[in-house]
């Protein structure tokens, strides 16, 4: 279903999405992911985990599903499993492409990804995507745009990421750093014969990490659709870890820490799909929950004292180990 069509989905939780990137590999950088993941993480297992992932998302009204090249075999997985469910036509497939999974099926490995944004690895990666998911595939995104990346500026990546767009396939891109806005403003720029190239941008943005909000307001203005990354911080907003503040709204609003995270995001006027990354069934259904979490302005003025400096959010980022 082209991607565009999520704008007319009308159950509640269809502008929250399930992203795949902590049940396609082995190694991800969540917390806690050793007591979510069985402890054989083979193909097989973590196959068997995706499916059951999609089934449930699904089944709760969850409309869009995200993954990338770089996510292990989750293009793989997806695949077979909408191989096997071909009356699910209103579901919409996001895809990354840019970086190359390079673990071999490892948590121990010295890298686990490689990027690159050359013309070369856009072409053998939209072939592979391709292959595994067809025309199932609705939006195909750069995957962690930077103000310095080639995504921005090669003139022939950018005609054929246009020709991409031109059959019929939404053009987007990803952000990560802390300069995410730099590389926002720096996208909504980029035109293709005088057409805008990119119609969606993914960024991070949750209670901790809030420095993106002011370009990703301009990308809405300018027609773009806001999809919203690691709104959880990669588990430091959930469970255990959630600050007190979390813990209070959530015990009082009968959810969980997860649910206020992602409420938080959902109330942004500018967020069109906001992404669930979760990696087993109960995670997602407590995720889910977000969508019925109305937050007054004494709880969002409580949050908002939990931002921190951009550098020093995405220094913690990088040094979190890959579980």
């Amino acid at each position: 279903m082209p991607f565009a069509a999520l704008a007319a989905a009308t159950t509640p939780t269809a502008h929250i999405g399930l992203g795949l990137a902590a049940v396609g590999r082995p190694g991800y950088i969540n917390l806690h992911r050793d007591r979510d993941l069985p402890a054989d993480r083979d193909p097989d297992a973590l196959r068997a985990r995706t499916h059951e992932l999609l089934d449930a998302a699904y089944a709760q009204g969850v409309r869009y599903v995200d993954t990338a090249r770089s996510y292990g075999r989750a293009e793989e997985f997806l695949a077979e499993w909408l191989d096997a469910r071909p009356s699910f036509t209103d579901l919409v497939v996001g895809s990354k492409w840019g970086y190359t999974y390079t673990a071999d099926w490892s948590v121990e490995a010295e890298e686990h990804e490689v990027k690159d944004h050359s013309l070369a690895t856009f072409e053998r990666q939209y072939a592979e995507t391709r292959d595994l998911l067809g025309d199932r595939l609705s939006l195909y995104q750069v995957h962690s745009v930077t103000p310095d990346s080639p995504a921005l500026t090669d003139k022939e990546l950018l005609d054929r990421l246009a020709a991409l767009a031109a059959d019929g396939v939404t053009v987007g891109l990803s952000t990560s750093g802390p300069a995410q806005a730099d590389a926002i403003r720096a996208a909504l720029a980029v035109t293709v014969d005088g057409e805008p190239l990119f119609r969606t941008v993914q960024a991070t943005y949750n209670a901790l990490e809030t420095s993106a909000a002011p370009a990703l307001a301009e990308a809405h203005d300018a027609g773009l659709t806001v999809i919203v990354k690691e709104g959880m911080a990669n588990g430091r907003l959930a469970g255990d870890e959630a600050p007190a503040v979390f813990q209070e709204i959530a015990a009082d609003a009968g959810v969980g820490g997860d649910a206020v995270a992602l409420a938080l995001v959902l109330h942004q006027p500018w967020a069109g799909v906001v992404l669930s990354g979760a990696a087993t069934v109960g995670q997602l259904s407590g995720n889910l929950h977000a969508a019925v979490v109305d937050l007054d302005d004494e709880q969002r003025a409580s949050l908002d004292a939990l931002v921190e400096e951009p550098e020093a959010y995405w220094r913690h980022r990088a040094g979190l180990p890959w579980h």
